[in-house]
């Protein structure tokens, strides 16, 4: 999450483009087509200085994103609809969008209530954190090579869980699989359970609230998959304002952003059958990683996504 402080707006300070006075007429009259409302939100969204982290990682798939969502048009058939003229009805909701996501900072995804993961729409409010993991497109493919055939997998545990997507893509890439996704945040909880609902995959992921493996017992699995808060508390305070608007809880991990990584570690082979796996997302922070566990021989997951953001324990590899 390291990358996340490029943008100098920090959770204290507000965009120079907040405190305009907006004349809104001007817009409504003149912006006609959805090619001129692009235009026009491309524009304020750069004055603005906005920070993209949260689904899009540009301004203008930020921009394409938020008035086709507006608009209920499809997310991926810009072309066709680019010179449709826009009733003035729609003219003012898109005004009011634009507005909203340059003035409060509210990420994309918390303005629309969905995010979107390895081709998995999610449910999504500022309970949980907004759906982003390097796991989306490794499980898309099983965890290949690294695990060898999905039917085999038969228990998984995500620790961590916020709104449920690497569970449910989890449930998907294994389907033999029971999973059992576990939060501290029982608002998180709240969030998953109606994805997993939509997804309708309740007889197969357990929801469990409590910290780390605290409340799965005695249970072994297979697999064990997190994507934890991993932002060091210098990260913290220098946050662009839309990661201020998510838990906080979901990203501060302590001074070197490895709290839970060591609860991760410390418990894993516990719960873990003969041969399975421990596989945790940390970012860009495999370097503290590695110092603070040097008696370890981390394996780092590389492919064309995910290179030295996830690393890969194996059961007798484990403390």
């Amino acid at each position: 999450m390291s990358h996340a402080h490029e943008n100098d707006h920090t959770c204290d300070s507000a965009p120079d483009d907040a405190a305009d006075d907006h004349d809104h007429s001007g817009p409504l009259v003149e912006l006609v087509t959805l090619r001129d409302w692009l235009r026009y939100a491309v524009t304020r969204f750069n004055r603005g200085r906005l920070f993209y982290g949260h689904g899009t990682d540009n301004v203008w798939d930020e921009a394409v994103y938020l008035l086709l969502h507006a608009l209920a048009l499809p997310l991926d058939r810009l072309e066709p609809f680019l010179d449709a003229c826009i009733p003035i009805e729609e003219r003012i909701a898109l005004l009011e969008l634009i507005d909203r996501r340059v003035e409060t900072r509210l990420p994309a995804a918390y303005l629309t209530g969905e995010a979107w993961l390895g081709g998995y729409r999610f449910k999504v409010d500022s309970r949980v954190i907004v759906p982003r993991s390097y796991f989306a497109a490794l499980l898309d493919d099983g965890l290949a090579p690294w695990v060898e055939d999905p039917f085999a997998v038969t228990r998984v545990a995500d620790i961590c869980t916020g709104s449920g997507c690497l569970a449910i893509l989890i449930a998907d890439a294994f389907p033999e699989a029971a999973v059992d996704a576990v939060d501290l945040s029982s608002e998180a909880l709240e969030v998953a359970a109606e994805n997993i609902a939509d997804y309708g995959l309740q007889s197969r992921i357990a929801l469990h609230q409590g910290d780390v493996y605290a409340p799965l017992g005695d249970a072994r699995y297979d697999l064990i998959i997190s994507n934890p808060p991993y932002v060091t508390s210098a990260d913290m305070a220098t946050l662009p304002a839309e990661y201020c608007h998510e838990p906080a809880m979901a990203l501060a991990a302590g001074d070197d952003g490895l709290d839970v990584v060591r609860a991760l570690i410390a418990g894993a082979r516990r719960h873990l059958r003969p041969g399975g796996m421990l596989m945790v997302e940390i970012g860009h922070n495999r370097a503290l990683v590695e110092a603070a566990f040097p008696e370890l021989a981390f394996m780092w997951v590389a492919d064309a996504h995910a290179e030295d953001k996830i690393f890969l324990l194996h059961e007798d590899q484990l403390p």
